[in-house]
């Protein structure tokens, strides 16, 4: 190899490492000294006046980076009279409030503390790992240093994300297509073990006759939901066992029909799923593995840094 090549790729392996390493644990070390214990106050005071904050702000975090242009905080920006934003898209119009003002309250604690330097995208990674730890599930490390996107469109939110209604093929194809592994993809779909889901999106599954649903379970269901039209905020909880609390019970009731969405089901009747499905509901520990491993993965997904992107004043609006 000639010493133009080896300087060559001396200098790209220095580029690349350099790119990667803007990304660190210890971002905000210098510059924000504050920004953990911030973060870990805003949320815990977040969480106990409105439990329905951890499984919020998951989905959150979740449809902001499983779309193309990955974690940039882009699901927080506002619609303008010129642009339809990802959070209007019509998937994202059940994103629960919660999530958004929890990061808004983080923001605003880390201005005062500490003007412009946190960025948006970097709170919503680091409250969503606290907030799955305060609910019993498994810690990961965070990577700090993102920046803001500047554009959020409503038209590229379409066949990125996955709905209940989709078949588990290409659901699953959402996610491999990302670079998530089944497995991955199958662990990732535990966050249903907390949470809940609207009646409207899955009511009407309930009166199938080849329906996989417990009956006792499904007769429990349809009371439930029973004024779904006139009242579309009725919900039920994703795990009817240990609701508010992380761990592996949601994989255990699969089998047994106490899946509330059509996708639940999904999971456990695809010969593809159905393994790794079994492998969580036996072993928590490797569920709590495969999902901090997948969670830290998608936290990655295309971030901004150095130069690209912003630090937005405000997670709505860009500067």
């Amino acid at each position: 190899m000639s010493s133009f090549s080896l300087t060559f790729l001396t200098l790209l392996s220095f580029f690349c490492f350099c790119v990667n390493a803007r990304l660190t644990l210890d971002f905000y070390k210098d510059t924000c000294p504050q920004f953990a214990q911030i973060i870990r106050d805003t949320v815990t005071a977040k969480q106990i006046a409105s439990p329905t904050t951890a499984p919020a702000t998951i989905r959150l975090f979740l449809h902001d980076c499983l779309i193309p242009n990955g974690c940039d905080a882009s699901i927080l920006l506002s619609s303008t009279a010129f642009n339809k934003a990802e959070r209007d898209a019509d998937i994202n119009l059940s994103l629960p409030g919660d999530a958004f003002d929890l990061v808004v309250r983080a923001k605003t604690a880390l201005e005062l503390a500490c003007p412009n330097t946190v960025s948006c995208a970097d709170i919503l990674s680091a409250a969503t790992r606290d907030l799955l730890t305060m609910l019993g599930g498994p810690f990961y490390p965070v990577f700090l240093g993102r920046r803001d996107g500047r554009f959020s469109s409503a038209a590229s939110v379409p066949n990125h994300l996955p709905t209940p209604s989709m078949p588990m093929s290409q659901i699953t194809e959402i996610f491999t297509r990302r670079g998530f592994s089944v497995e991955e993809f199958v662990a990732l779909s535990g966050a249903h073990t907390v949470g809940f889901s609207h009646c409207s999106e899955f009511v009407t599954n309930l009166s199938n006759s080849s329906s996989s649903y417990n009956p006792r379970f499904s007769e429990a269901l349809s009371k439930a939901c029973a004024d779904y039209r006139t009242n579309p905020t009725l919900s039920v909880f994703n795990d009817i066992m240990t609701p508010n609390k992380f761990d592996n019970v949601y994989f255990q009731n699969l089998p047994k029909g106490l899946g509330v969405l059509k996708s639940d089901h999904g999971l456990y009747s695809d010969p593809v799923t159905r393994p790794f499905v079994e492998g969580f509901a036996k072993d928590q520990a490797r569920f709590f593995r495969v999902f901090a491993s997948a969670m830290q993965k998608l936290s990655l997904l295309n971030v901004q840094t150095g130069r690209k992107g912003e630090i937005r004043r405000r997670c709505d609006q860009i500067n």
